[in-house]
């Protein structure tokens, strides 16, 4: 589904990122996880074209992705509120996000209906422009904006982040039942328990380098914290 090779992304002589060889299949769900600066967001930016390899290639179905924009079809992400139109409220970018994926408005309405757990009762009704919105809101708005078009390919930056515990729960289930029905999702966090609560393989990034990729069993959260944990001494504290 998702392959890199030799992936490197350099800002002048520092080194962002370096991944000899990556691959992600269908359905899978991957946990990213690691430490700030340790390469997440940039990797996550190099796989949707937005900013340009120092060196290699990333493939989605076997086509470089700064080759060709076919993926962006069945590919649905949110990093952060970039990905927003600050003076539109959180339905008008739903309605044009929609209108990109050729949905009509009797699609948009039964998939607003469907998520409705997810983002309340009052949060499309307001007038409120995106720009003044909380925190909380413009994820949602992005996170919903994400699924909108049925993608294959789901790829989301900290989208448990600033949630009310009712969105992260929904959010948690909602993407294991898109990989029950064979959508491959990419999910960054720092939140160890809720990315190894949703994720079928852990990826580990240090450094910009890929330092744990393992499947994701009942030990993983343990794992995960000792190893974190342990860079903590109790001089720290």
């Amino acid at each position: 589904m998702i392959h890199t090779e030799k992936l490197i992304k350099k800002y002048g002589n520092k080194t962002a990122l370096s991944i000899e060889g990556l691959t992600i299949n269908k359905n899978e769900v991957i946990g990213l996880v690691g430490n700030n600066g340790a390469g997440k967001t940039t990797f996550l930016s190099l796989l949707l074209d937005l900013i340009q390899a120092t060196e290699g290639s990333i493939n989605i179905k076997e086509t470089p992705v700064s080759k060709s924009e076919e993926w962006k079809k069945f590919t649905g992400s949110f990093l952060d509120d970039s990905f927003l139109v600050p003076f539109m409220t959180s339905f008008e970018y739903l309605e044009f996000v929609s209108k990109l994926h050729q949905w009509d408005k009797g699609d948009l309405d039964e998939f607003l209906e469907q998520t409705k757990s997810f983002y309340g009762d009052d949060f499309l009704t307001g007038k409120k422009m995106i720009k003044d919105l909380s925190k909380g809101n413009k994820n949602k708005t992005g996170i919903l904006g994400a699924l909108i078009g049925n993608p294959e390919i789901i790829i989301l930056d900290e989208p448990f982040a600033n949630l009310d515990p009712t969105s992260q729960q929904w959010l948690r289930l909602k993407i294991q039942k898109l990989a029950e029905d064979g959508v491959t999702a990419i999910v960054s966090s720092h939140d160890l328990q809720h990315v190894t609560g949703i994720s079928s393989r852990i990826v580990m990034l240090e450094d910009g380098q890929i330092v744990k990729d393992v499947d994701n069993t009942e030990s993983t959260l343990e794992e995960l914290e000792a190893y974190f944990g342990a860079k903590i001494s109790e001089e720290t504290i």
